[in-house]
């Protein structure tokens, strides 16, 4: 049951990502992708920072969102449309 929900809040947490950083999404498969990446990079990055988001089902997907945007921003200055 915990993949389930971490693979729901990869979806949730990549697709707020893309529709923020860029306003198109990268299809299913790369947002679940993108979003749990991003939600180890955003614990991360926000842990050092000292920031959180809160806790739960809200925390993760926000948390996981600000992660994605970091990917994102780190994908397009290496591969520039």
């Amino acid at each position: 049951m915990e993949i389930l929900v971490t693979i729901l809040i990869g979806a949730i947490a990549g697709w707020l990502g893309s529709k923020i950083f860029s306003g198109s999404g990268l299809g299913l498969l790369g947002n679940i992708v993108v979003g749990i990446l991003g939600g180890i990079v955003g614990y991360w990055l926000l842990g050092k920072l000292g920031i959180s988001l809160g806790s739960g089902w809200i925390g993760a997907i926000l948390t996981g969102a600000v992660g994605a945007i970091v990917i994102l921003a780190l994908i397009n200055l290496v591969f520039k449309k």
